[in-house]
């Protein structure tokens, strides 16, 4: 969710687009529902594009090649240990346009989901090892910032620009941020 609120704070359109679609879906309804998640097509694109930019863990644990194949003229024997790096995966221009750049839109229109079954997008991992915890992760951070965005407007702390996010990433097997991010909740 830190990833997600950065992201958002540093895009402002981004920010008030998702905020008006889950606005408009509450209506005068105080409380979201987990089932209401559901309908926000669009914050479910801002959190596959965070994972995208930001995997929770960068490299997978490592994999036991099983039988023989071979890739980019290389050929892989069994037993061989391969790590895959979902950073690279998520910033490879062959697969993304505009890589770098956070552009949620970019999963309108193609059926990328983060279930271990696209390569694009691996932020669990995939297989028959895919991390147990997908569903409760994935429904914790959209019902997580589903209710941060709907209940607060954010603003950025008194003589700060959106330049001055930083997005520095902290070293270690999970890609947290190095330094916190400070927002200014204003209640809606």
């Amino acid at each position: 969710m830190t990833w997600a609120m950065t992201e958002l704070a540093r895009n402002p359109r981004v920010m008030k687009k998702v905020q008006s679609e889950i606005r408009n879906h509450m209506g005068n309804r105080s409380v979201i529902s987990l089932e209401d998640t559901e309908q926000f097509h669009y914050l479910k694109m801002v959190v596959k594009e965070t994972w995208r930019l930001h995997p929770t863990t960068p490299i997978l644990l490592p994999r036991e090649v099983m039988s023989e194949f071979e890739i980019n003229g290389y050929t892989v024997q069994p037993k061989t240990r391969l790590h895959v790096n979902v950073w690279a995966i998520g910033r490879d221009p062959d697969t993304w346009k505009d890589p770098e750049v956070f552009l949620p839109e970019r999963f309108m229109d193609i059926e990328i989901e983060p279930k271990g079954q696209n390569f694009e997008l691996l932020p669990f991992g995939g297989g028959r090892r895919i991390c147990p915890a997908i569903y409760m992760g994935t429904s914790m951070v959209e019902f997580g910032l589903a209710n941060l965005l709907f209940q607060f407007d954010w603003e950025l702390p008194e003589g700060m620009s959106v330049e001055d996010i930083d997005i520095e990433e902290a070293p270690g097997l999970t890609v947290n941020k190095k330094n916190v991010l400070i927002l200014v909740p204003v209640k809606f």
